[in-house]
């Protein structure tokens, strides 16, 4: 096979892997994340916090538990929590949506991960479970 045709073959896996994940979040975006499977839904000693508490207080890989709405989906596996104080950027692997459940930007979710803390740049949510609270 010809370089051309590598190139072709390997854009054309490329895009199939990333619709093939794009499954589960129905919000704003280009791409989305597939199902998993079912985890662990009862009560939990992660502390709640708001998005701009845990930017201004947080500290790095600390657990923390988020309420509020994916509002957009920026590429892969980042998206971005809205809640009422503010945005933070959440990443979160296709296997942590929850299966057969269609998360678009109006639905209420809380998403338990860790903090990771940026000197520079950009701050973020490490997602490690998330619940549907509301849909709508």
């Amino acid at each position: 096979m010809n370089r051309i045709g590598k190139f072709l073959a390997i854009t054309i896996l490329a895009g199939v892997a990333t619709v093939a994940a794009a499954q589960g979040y129905n919000g704003p975006s280009s791409a989305s994340a597939a199902p998993a499977s079912a985890r662990y839904a009862g009560p939990s000693t992660v502390p709640g916090m708001t998005a701009k508490e845990l930017l201004a207080n947080g500290v790095d890989d600390q657990y923390v538990t988020l309420t509020g709405k994916l509002v957009r989906h920026t590429g892969g596996d980042h998206y971005v929590l809205a809640d009422a104080s503010g945005e933070i950027r959440a990443d979160i692997s296709a296997k942590h949506f929850p299966q057969d459940q269609v998360i678009d930007a109006n639905t209420v979710v809380e998403l338990e991960g860790k903090f990771d803390k940026e000197r520079f740049g950009s701050s973020k949510l490490e997602v490690k479970r998330i619940k549907v609270i509301a849909a709508k």
